[in-house]
């Protein structure tokens, strides 16, 4: 029982990195191709965007539970474009508005195209989810589903459960910083040591280095 909760966590985990690390590969490219490069991530230390994992995973127990093999290959398509369009904005639209919420800023903003919901989502990117989604379901899920043999290796799990420490404790500082952050812009002064070395090894001056796409939403 426990070896196969492990395999379970070991699943989602890995998902959830790989998404994260494609997120960063993506955004950057993004950024070099712009011809304006500078380096995007979403946290500190690692090279991952945590936004874009949580995509995947939703994407992977969503579109593995589908029940379409009672379509036709037209009508496949159209309902996996629908749940990606559909489920591509929801995440954008929540992981905006809680990053606004909890850390008073985004990371994106749509505004200025002409079908957006709130700057957070937009009718371009959910087309864009959409796409993904068909090419998902039909090349990365069965890629992915036959990927789960491995990890049964012990190895492979070893190396998991050092990741998962890794990635604990980076987003842990990330998260303390920025919200320390968040307390300095109001000049609510530090009240421990904790919260005083933030302030010496996490200033605003190196966050905003690290979070150089972070915004102040608009009024």
């Amino acid at each position: 029982m426990k070896k196969k909760i492990f395999e379970e966590y070991s699943l989602i985990f890995s998902l959830f990195i790989i998404g994260s690390f494609f997120g960063f590969v993506h955004e950057n490219l993004l950024s070099l191709l712009k011809g304006q490069y500078v380096l995007r991530k979403g946290l500190i230390y690692e090279p991952l965007i945590p936004v874009y994992g949580i995509g995947l995973l939703a994407f992977y127990f969503i579109y593995r539970s589908l029940p379409l093999k009672r379509y036709n290959k037209i009508q496949q398509i159209i309902l996996l474009f629908l749940f990606g369009f559909f489920l591509g904005g929801l995440t954008e639209y929540i992981f905006s508005y809680l990053q606004e919420k909890i850390f008073g800023t985004i990371s994106w903003d749509y505004s200025y195209l002409k079908y957006n919901l709130h700057g957070r989502t937009s009718l371009w990117h959910s087309i864009s989810w959409g796409l993904l989604g068909v090419i998902f379901y039909q090349f990365l899920l069965p890629i992915l589903e036959k990927a789960q043999g491995y990890l049964k290796i012990k190895a492979i799990n070893i190396l998991i459960f050092s990741i998962s420490v890794l990635f604990l404790v980076d987003c842990s500082i990330s998260s303390f910083a920025c919200l320390r952050q968040v307390k300095r812009r109001k000049g609510i002064e530090a009240i421990n040591t904790f919260e005083r070395l933030l302030d010496h090894y996490y200033p605003d001056e190196y966050l905003n280095k690290v979070y150089n796409n972070a915004m102040f939403p608009k009024k």
